[in-house]
């Protein structure tokens, strides 16, 4: 069973970066897109950021401008880089990966903004 293996998250100061990244513990195939979402305390999984195979992007309007999502075809890996980050982006972030066939999920992996 192909499982997403998540980098680490962590404590990050307001206005600070933190880069994630993801990748499948195996071979997958006829990969729809990859993406990012998160979950905060009481609130439902949102979207963060998408990209397909041919580099297209979309961001929450919540992220523009602070994140950059991209990915790297060879390894089947998504990254997200986080700038600026906000007290607001505090949450569990999730890896996704879709195929034609299958939906796959990180473990989650926490991301926390304070002072």
């Amino acid at each position: 069973q192909v499982q997403l293996v998540e980098s680490e998250g962590g404590l990050v100061q307001p206005g600070g970066s933190l880069r994630l990244s993801c990748a499948p513990s195996g071979s997958i195939f006829s990969i729809r897109d990859m993406g990012w979402y998160r979950q905060a305390p009481g609130k439902q999984r949102e979207l963060v950021a998408l990209i397909t195979p041919g580099g297209n992007a979309n961001y929450a309007d919540s992220v523009k401008g602070r994140f950059t999502i991209s990915g790297d075809n060879a390894k089947n890996t998504v990254y997200l880089q986080m700038n600026s980050l906000k007290p607001e982006d505090t949450a569990v972030y999730y890896c996704n990966l879709r195929t034609i066939f299958n939906n796959y999920w990180g473990q989650g992996t926490q991301v926390t903004v304070s002072s």
